[in-house]
């Protein structure tokens, strides 16, 4: 008969990798993808570094699931922003304006996630979590082409153009001091979007 784990035996588990997650995204958001290395993982986690590979195969895979929790989390609460109250315009601005606050609150992760070297595996999710980001405002941009709050345009091309610009904006401001003029950023984030979506000028 094949050995079953316990329910106790499973939960121990669960909450083993729960931590060993945990500690491996606050690595990545301190040193980043290439540093952040097996061995500094499980110092961290206060376990040996070959425990490790009790929950995942590879450096690979436990990077994946650390990129897949954190980019998932962003994308679900920018998700929300979006889908929220207001009209498509409104909402359009307040997702850029919380996205990059998040940004800028965490600057660590989220350079890891926008811009810092990788992996190819960590890499291919970056570009897949990049599409999921672009069909969110692919979708409030054509929502106000509908209503005319915004002019006839390619939703796709605009939300694309808008993925790109915001991560390409935050990449420097990520790693300046904090104290930084994050408000003065936020508003020129803003006036970009409702340039590049045509809104009109109120």
């Amino acid at each position: 008969m094949a050995y079953r784990k316990t329910p106790a035996e499973i939960h121990r588990l669960t909450t083993a990798k729960e931590h060993l997650v945990g500690c491996a995204t606050r690595v990545v958001a301190e040193v980043g993808w290439s540093q952040a290395s097996v061995t500094a993982v499980a110092d961290a986690a206060g376990i040996a570094a070959g425990s490790v590979y009790q929950h995942f195969p590879s450096k690979a895979a436990l990077a994946v699931e650390v990129f897949r929790r954190a980019a998932g989390r962003e994308v679900e609460v920018l998700g929300e922003v979006l889908h929220g109250p207001g009209d498509p315009v409104e909402r359009l601005v307040r997702g850029i304006e919380v996205f990059a606050r998040r940004a800028l609150e965490n600057r660590g992760l989220a350079h890891a996630l926008l811009a810092a070297p990788a992996e190819p595996a960590v890499g291919a999710e970056r570009l897949a979590y990049r599409r999921r980001y672009r069909a969110l405002f692919a979708e409030v941009v054509r929502e106000g082409v509908a209503t005319g709050a915004l002019p006839a345009q390619n939703g796709e091309i605009t939300a694309a153009a808008l993925t790109g610009a915001v991560g390409e904006v935050l990449v420097d401001p990520l790693g300046a001091p904090e104290d930084a003029d994050a408000e003065a950023l936020l508003a020129d984030l803003a006036a970009m979007a409702l340039r590049c979506a045509g809104a009109p000028r109120t």
